[in-house]
C-alpha cells in the first residue's frame, strides 16, 4: 500500500480533478479513482501527471446521462 504523504496526494488529486463532480455520482468519481491509483501504482507519483491521468479519466468516466 502507499505511505501516508502518497495516500494524501492521490486524495487531494482525486479532490481537484472532481470539484466540479457531485458527491452522488459515484461511478464517475470511482472510475477517476481507479485511473489515479493504478498510475500511481505504475510508479507515477507526480502531481501534475496524476492529474492528467484524472482528467483523462473524467473524460472518459460513466454518467447517468450517457
Amino acid at each position: 500500500m502507499f505511505d501516508t504523504a502518497t495516500t494524501a496526494l492521490l486524495r487531494a488529486v482525486l479532490d481537484e480533478v472532481c470539484e466540479c463532480v457531485s458527491q452522488r455520482e459515484i461511478g464517475a468519481r470511482t472510475h477517476v479513482a481507479s485511473k489515479i491509483l493504478e498510475a500511481a501504482t505504475r510508479g507515477e507519483i507526480s502531481p501534475e501527471a496524476l492529474k492528467q491521468v484524472g482528467r483523462d479519466a473524467l473524460s472518459h468516466a460513466p454518467t447517468m446521462w450517457r
